[in-house]
């Protein structure tokens, strides 16, 4: 049987009501299905140290947001690049920008 879930549009804009109380600025950068589409979140702190997270499914329970950019390999991807190439295999998705100290917390809140 398939678990209720919330949609893409939601959890989106509870993303944004929850940095915005918490005294943060959070804005939609690329609108994807308001249903399904899949959720990247580029977090920084004050401007700096970009993060990008994504909500990935587990074996064990329920889904959690994981780091996916920068990864620590020897390959280091500029986040634009990514982004671009991830956009183009992915027409679906949502890309929105928090910028709150321990935005990572937040998303762990919603979820």
């Amino acid at each position: 049987m398939i678990e209720p879930r919330l949609s893409a549009e939601m959890i989106v804009q509870s993303l944004l009501r929850r940095v915005n109380q918490n005294g943060g600025f959070g804005v939609v950068l690329r609108k994807g299905d308001r249903i399904s589409g899949a959720i990247l979140i580029i977090c920084l702190e004050k401007g700096k140290d970009p993060r990008l997270l994504e909500k990935m499914p587990s074996l064990d329970g329920p889904s959690t947001w994981q780091v996916i950019w920068p990864q620590d390999t020897e390959k280091k991807q500029d986040l634009d690049e990514y982004l671009e190439r991830r956009t183009g295999f992915d027409p679906d998705l949502w890309l929105i920008e928090l910028d709150v100290p321990d935005a990572e917390r937040l998303t762990a809140e919603i979820t």
